[in-house]
């Protein structure tokens, strides 16, 4: 099954989606939308697309696991995604994917402008990954 993953966020929203064969997560795009609405409508879209049967959005914890008001705005943007794509929309804590994004985005040496357009879709790739290696080990 195909995986749409989101890096939720309240300018930029990262996408990345997987392989039908749930191995490896590859980067979509980021969408600059401020409004929940729209948003959900365009990443909808990008799913039903991609024929996408599942969507993850990364829950942002606290480093000590407990959520913030940043956790509870995407858990109700979950229930308007939910609504709008009609797909079962998945919770995956993203404590320090952007942190680790910064880090392959040092290692290629990606600057500026470049790095501020990608980092959200590089964060989406690692909650994405991340759930994909979940979902194999629970196999």
């Amino acid at each position: 099954m195909v995986i749409l993953a989101v890096d939720y966020g309240k300018v930029r929203t990262g996408l990345a989606v997987s392989d039908p064969g749930e191995r490896l997560a590859s980067p979509v795009c980021v969408i600059e939308e401020r409004n929940s609405q729209r948003l959900a409508e365009k990443i909808a879209r990008h799913a039903e697309e991609r024929k996408a049967g599942q969507i993850v959005l990364g829950l942002p914890r606290n480093m000590d696991g407990s959520e913030g008001e940043s956790a509870q705005n995407v858990r109700n943007f979950q229930q308007l995604l939910q609504e709008e794509s009609g797909l079962d929309v998945v919770l995956r804590d993203e404590r320090g994917t952007t942190i680790t994004a910064h880090g392959y985005l040092n290692v290629t040496n990606t600057r500026g402008k470049k790095r501020k357009s990608t980092i959200d879709s590089v964060a989406a790739v690692i909650i994405l990954q991340d759930y994909l290696d979940y979902r194999r080990n629970q196999r």
